[in-house]
């Protein structure tokens, strides 16, 4: 996500606390928060996927995915 986008949240936050927002600030609010998550979640979701478990043994093993 982009810097420009994260100090938007942030503003937006900001303005929420002190002044309150505009019905269209609280939907672009509820938009931005949303596509952070979502993209929090992808770049977790590629740092697990490349994670590995080192056993006492010296074997290696892939993290799993757990079944919902």
């Amino acid at each position: 996500m982009e810097q420009k986008k994260i100090d938007r949240i942030n503003f937006l936050a900001r303005k929420s606390k002190t002044e309150g927002l505009s019905e269209e600030e609280k939907a672009e609010q509820q938009a931005l928060r949303r596509e952070y998550i979502d993209s929090y979640k992808r770049s977790l979701e590629v740092q697990l996927n490349n994670t590995y478990i080192l056993n006492p043994d010296g074997t290696k093993k892939k993290v799993q995915k757990k079944c919902e």
